[in-house]
């Protein structure tokens, strides 16, 4: 296995254990802010770095010639290691599996996917007008 790939591996492996760790903390360990549905926009960008580093992982070529499939490859990704991560964290004192938090995982995906295609395409503008990053009144 070629080198750089072993490299571009290392943030999607440290997202997933940044994340086995966050759920393997007793519920009483930690305590979040008192705002509505925090722990579903905590749950989403969590799951968008990792649904990004899952991209990043992809060889540049592959995800150039098939953007569609390492788009949903990567939204199945973070949607099994969500269902894994509730599955692990129901067996964790003090905390709980939840629908509603693999369904902010499965956002989390999407967001970086959208995210990733938004990058590309803006790189793409950018490139046609030859670098320049000035947009101009007409468009």
């Amino acid at each position: 296995m070629e080198r750089a790939y072993i490299y571009r591996l290392i943030p999607l492996l440290l997202a997933m254990g940044a994340l086995f760790y966050q759920s393997h903390q007793p519920g009483d360990s930690f305590t979040l802010p008192d705002i509505s549905n925090i722990d579903k926009l905590l749950h989403c960008g969590a799951y968008a770095v990792l649904g990004g580093s899952f991209l990043f992982a992809l060889t540049p070529q592959w995800k150039r010639r098939h953007p569609v499939l390492a788009g949903w490859a990567a939204i199945l990704f973070c949607l099994l290691y969500g269902i894994f991560d509730e599955f692990h964290q129901s067996f964790i004192p003090g905390r709980f599996a939840g629908i509603d938090d693999v369904a902010a995982d499965f956002a989390g995906g999407v967001l970086a996917v959208a995210g990733d295609w938004g990058w590309r395409r803006w790189q793409m503008i950018t490139k046609a007008r030859g670098g320049s990053r000035e947009l101009s009144c007409s468009e």
